[in-house]
């Protein structure tokens, strides 16, 4: 069985029920969620030996996010327990024209207060094929940069895929910031995964002919941005998610692959939203799959897509979609029919 290993930070997730706004109730709905672990849920939920590492707290909090890994058959017997606190969001989920509002509380969480001496690389890719992580990791603080650093030269030393979401957070460091630190993690990556801001707010790459407020998309523009990041970093392939913006409701979702000869653009899907929080981590655990398993650049991008376009449609930040049913989906059968 295929092995990978993602490092990042899960957070306790608080949220009003449905779509109500922040205290329109006395209640919010407790979960789990973070980028690379939501990664490993996916790859869990498609038979993958998934291995999540992060540092959490030995108490309730920390133990009921490792728990919620395990639900999925996560690996989390490489997680370092210690520290004080698990980080939280907020998250208030947008409708029609009211977008999405996630308020951070997270400083001094567990992770963001490790330190290098808290992680056996060596140990922790024993097996592995592939390693996964994303530009939020490094944003958690100068400390949680070099841990990833080492973690990335470690697997590009042990041979291993390395991928990477940029996952650019303004209100984790400033583009200056992002862009010095994932130039210096960029050279150990094969597979680099963006959305229509980051590379413009990270390396400052910016497609043309494209507006993101006004929901318009220029494929020629992205083709330019995919080859530039392939060209300024080596990177094997580069994968972009293609996301128009009808409202915070309906939003139409591609995506390409750029494999350095050609380009390989996925169907587009109208999506009527239930919670788009893991999208973008249900894209790149498809794509991880999708190309761990042989497929061809175009079946990749089209099953990273569909299963990114299924996760639209679950609620929490975990996909909870199998193998089969993102086939289903990519083969053209989106009908939504009952299944009997």
């Amino acid at each position: 069985m295929k092995r990978v290993v993602t490092f990042g930070e899960i957070m306790l997730r608080l949220a009003p029920n449905g779509y109500y706004r922040f205290f329109q109730n006395d209640q919010l709905q407790a979960t789990f969620g973070g980028a690379e672990a939501n990664v490993a849920v996916s790859l869990a939920n498609f038979g993958i030996d998934a291995c999540f590492v992060t540092k959490l707290p030995s108490h309730a909090i920390g133990q009921g996010a490792v728990d919620s890994l395990r639900a999925f058959g996560v690996d989390t017997s490489k997680i370092v327990r210690g520290g004080d606190r698990v980080g939280i969001y907020y998250l208030e989920k947008g409708a029609s024209q009211r977008g999405s509002v996630c308020i951070y509380d997270r400083a001094g969480s567990a992770i963001q207060k490790a330190t290098l001496e808290d992680f056996d690389w060596d140990a922790i890719f024993e097996g592995a094929d592939w390693f996964h992580f994303t530009g939020i990791t490094p944003a958690l603080g100068e400390n949680v940069a070099e841990i990833c650093l080492a973690a990335a030269a470690k697997a590009k030393e042990k041979r291993l895929k390395v991928s990477c979401d940029l996952n650019y957070r303004a209100k984790l460091w400033s583009r200056q910031a992002a862009g010095e630190t994932m130039a210096r993690l960029a050279k150990y990556v094969d597979l680099c995964i963006a959305n229509e801001e980051d590379a413009k707010d990270v390396f400052g790459i910016e497609a043309e002919n494209t507006d993101i407020y006004g929901g318009k998309l220029d494929r020629e523009g992205y083709k330019s941005v995919a080859k530039q990041l392939r060209e300024s970093f080596g990177f094997e392939k580069v994968a972009i998610t293609l996301r128009s913006s009808i409202s915070a409701s309906d939003n139409l979702w591609s995506g390409m692959l750029y494999d350095g000869q050609e380009y390989y653009f996925a169907r587009e899907y109208s999506l009527h939203i239930v919670d788009r929080v893991g999208g973008g981590d249900s894209f790149g655990a498809g794509l991880i799959y999708a190309l761990m398993c042989g497929k061809t650049s175009a079946e990749a991008i089209e099953f990273a897509v569909a299963a990114s376009a299924l996760k639209h449609s679950v609620e929490g930040d975990f996909n909870r979609v199998s193998v089969g049913e993102v086939n289903k989906l990519a083969g053209g059968d989106g009908s939504g029919r009952v299944q009997r």
